[in-house]
Formats: structure tokens, sequence, C-alpha cells
């Protein structure tokens, strides 16, 4: 009797051991069919001035949100707005200046509710590191300055930025008469880099990350238009949730930290202004 006892409590461990094993096994199976979550590509298209402090504010975001990949396309803001307005697929739109912002916005290209401005800059006169040609923005005029710098005056914001400081200062003819136009503020940091421009004119941000070239003079503010970016989510973002989560990160602390590290103003709480 105690092994026929012995032998059915056996029996009835073993279909326990055997019932938990096929339920483990379901879930472990079930589990591995489980459609993988598919990482998101979130493009931003963002002005040439902010390169180097967006890949810094790329690799913190990659950290906190690995289901997002961000990937940037740089250029003038002029060229980006182009690209927008031909149907490009962009999630985020970053310029350097309201005019081409508040263009895409005229044509209905934003998500409502998404603008703001982000951030500010200052203008600046360099040279490269071992001249000494210039001290001022007046200087540019001597007859010992044959090539400067500029960034094309329709559509880079540093060239349209230039262009009000020169016509102000009552220079402007005698300046077109030796500039030398780039695509982007970066390529205008570039040639001075390389001394095939005797001086140029960019930004702020740009001098203070290059240790090829030194800053001689800062235009003065009344001299321009506020240098401001704008920045927004663009109505035809395939990715919405994610492009509105990014904005909400570039407003942040952590973002502000990086740009404020590469000589940024931060002013992410302020309202871009609305188109005229």
């Amino acid at each position: 009797m105690v092994r026929i006892r012995n032998f059915a409590g056996m029996v009835l461990l073993l279909l326990v051991v055997i019932f938990a094993f096929s339920a483990c096994s379901k879930q472990l199976a079930e589990k591995s069919q489980e459609t993988p979550k598919t990482q998101v590509t979130l493009t931003v298209s963002a002005a040439a001035s902010l390169k180097d402090a967006m890949n810094e504010i790329k690799d913190i975001y990659a950290k906190e949100v690995p289901d997002v990949n961000v990937t940037y396309n740089f250029a003038s803001s002029g060229s980006l707005q182009q690209q927008i307005e031909n149907g490009a697929d962009v999630d985020v739109f970053i310029s350097a200046a309201n005019k081409q912002m508040d263009a895409l916005e005229t044509k209905g290209l934003l998500e409502n509710g998404t603008k703001k401005t982000l951030l500010g800059n200052s203008l600046v006169l360099i040279i490269p590191k071992d001249s000494s040609l210039v001290s001022s923005f007046e200087d540019l005029t001597k007859d010992t300055v044959k090539k400067i710098g500029l960034g094309e005056f329709r559509t880079v914001p540093a060239g349209q930025y230039a262009e009000d400081l020169f016509t102000n200062m009552k220079i402007l003819d005698k300046i077109t008469a030796k500039a030398v136009y780039g695509k982007s503020v970066k390529e205008v940091l570039t040639w001075v880099e390389t001394g095939n421009v005797d001086a140029g004119v960019v930004y702020l941000t740009d001098a203070k990350v290059s240790q090829k070239v030194k800053q001689v003079a800062v235009a003065p503010e009344e001299s321009h238009k506020p240098i401001v970016y704008p920045a927004s989510v663009i109505k035809s973002s395939k990715h919405m949730a994610e492009a509105k989560a990014f904005m909400d990160f570039l407003s942040g602390a952590k973002a502000k930290s990086v740009f404020e590290k590469y000589g940024f103003t931060f002013l992410a709480n302020a309202q871009a202004k609305p188109a005229a």
C-alpha cells in the first residue's frame, strides 16, 4: 500500500513538473514571437552654426531615449527652408533667423503650437590666428584687406546680419567689392582658418569652437536684426509625438547646458515672433 502511495505521489509530482515546463515553454515561445519595437528615425534640419552643439545633444538624447535615432541635416537656413517647401522628409526645423521660419509658417508648413525661439547669438569679426591685419569692422575698408568671407546674403542668415551691419555703417559697397560668399557660416569659418580670406564675419559660437582663428570685434546688437534661432515641428512629420518630445528636450536643462557651453544665449522660454 505504501509503495502504491509513493508511486502515485511520484506520478503526481511528474505531472506538475511537466505542466510547469509546458507553461514556461509556451510563454517563452510567445515572447519570442512578439514583434520587436522598431526604432524611430527623427530627421532634424538645423542651421549649420548649430552643428557642434547639436551633435553633443544627440549623444545625450540617445542615452535617454534609445528608441529614437536622431539624424541631422545641416546647411544654411535658406537652403533648408527650400528643401522643406519642396517636400523633404523633415520632422524638426531649427533656423538661424525668423525669416525662414516665418516663410514656412505663412505657407502652413509648421505644426500649430510648436514654434518657439530657442537660442540667441552674436555676430563677430574673425581673422586667422597668426594675423594682425584688422582689429575692427572699419578696418575691412583698408586697401591691405583683399578678401572678406561672408555668408551669402539671400540664403545665409549670418550673411543677412552682416549686410545689415555694413549698411548701417555705410560701408556696404566697399565690403561687397571684396566679398567672397559662402553657402553657410561654417564655410566662411573654414576659409578664415585656412587663410583663403583675410577676414570673415561669423557667429560668436563659430569663433568659440575654432582654435585657428581669433575674434577681433563684436557687432553692436542694434546694428542688425536680433540673431535668434526659432525651432518648430514640421506639420508633415510622420513621427509627431517623437518630434514634440525632442523639442521639449531642446528646451530643457540638459540641452541648455550644452548650448551655453558653445556660446549660445538660451531663450527657450520666449515665443518666436509671428509672421508679418
